[in-house]
């Protein structure tokens, strides 16, 4: 739906919150949350339409507004999934598509008094489609599988983290790290392709590697350093006077034995795979 959290009709609303709430007073408190209105910039917008976006009753209030939705696509027999205003219907063929998507719209339209999001609506195959951050795979079976941009986003600040790594404790880095990695396990843990997983978690150490790497700077600290970490002073002397990158050393022997996975595990380096 479009702007769907500013664009909720009240009086719509409140003639689903009536079938539900008896008690009068409890109608007139989020009747006055619904005309509160927002402030922005010291100045106070209010609006006969709408509700707070981040406002603590507003995903509740979402979902009385959109379960007529979801009791019209049982009624027709659609298979489908919502979550809050973002919904995926699945039909057998394109054509169906197409006319279910007519239909459901005008349902959304004349009936929800609300806008469909037609830049974002669309017909086309489950793998193409993503829905909250998942996709599907093509192949023999049907994968859960995490979306493309997600992967990216997850990359990117990874990135930002592990930046900082370069002149900061591996102590600091890890309370910033482990957090935001325990939570997206947590959402994309449960997908069905485990080895994507496999691979971001030895893309996430290679990452913490080269940021250790540029933060001993000199190859006798670095020496010193993978010595401390067990590495045979031989090996720790070869790869700290390599003039290769931190990046193409974080694959190194030496790296991979001093920095080791139960290492990072020691410091509090969550895994991805645990749950999946």
């Amino acid at each position: 739906m479009e702007k769907f959290f500013d664009r909720v009709n009240h009086d719509k609303l409140m003639g689903q919150i009536a079938k539900r709430v008896e008690d009068q007073r409890l109608r007139k408190l989020i009747r006055a949350f619904l005309n509160a209105g927002v402030m922005e910039n010291g100045l106070v917008s209010l609006s006969g339409e709408g509700t707070p976006q981040g406002g603590p009753l507003s995903p509740l209030l979402s979902n009385l507004v959109l379960d007529e939705l979801d009791r019209e696509l049982e009624r027709r027999g659609h298979r489908f999934v919502r979550y809050a205003d973002d919904c995926n219907l699945y039909v057998r063929s394109e054509r169906a598509g197409q006319r279910v998507m007519e239909s459901v719209t005008r349902f959304i339209t004349q009936k929800l008094k609300l806008k469909v999001n037609e830049t974002k609506s669309a017909v086309a195959r489950p793998q193409v489609r993503k829905f909250l951050g998942f996709s599907f795979s093509v192949g023999p079976e049907v994968q859960r599988v995490i979306a493309p941009k997600a992967l990216d986003r997850f990359k990117q600040r990874i990135r930002e983290i592990t930046r900082q790594a370069k002149s900061v404790s591996v102590e600091t880095t890890m309370k910033e790290l482990a957090p935001y990695m325990r939570g997206w396990r947590s959402y994309f843990g449960f997908c069905e392709t485990p080895e994507v997983l496999i691979t971001l978690a030895r893309w996430v150490r290679l990452r913490l590697r080269a940021a250790l790497w540029r933060q001993w700077k000199t190859p006798r600290r670095r020496r010193a350093a993978l010595i401390e970490l067990g590495v045979s002073p031989r090996l720790a002397s070869n790869t700290a006077g390599s003039g290769r990158g931190p990046w193409y050393l974080a694959r190194a022997k030496a790296l991979s034995v001093g920095l080791s996975n139960a290492y990072f595990k020691s410091l509090g380096l969550p895994s991805l795979i645990e749950e999946c």
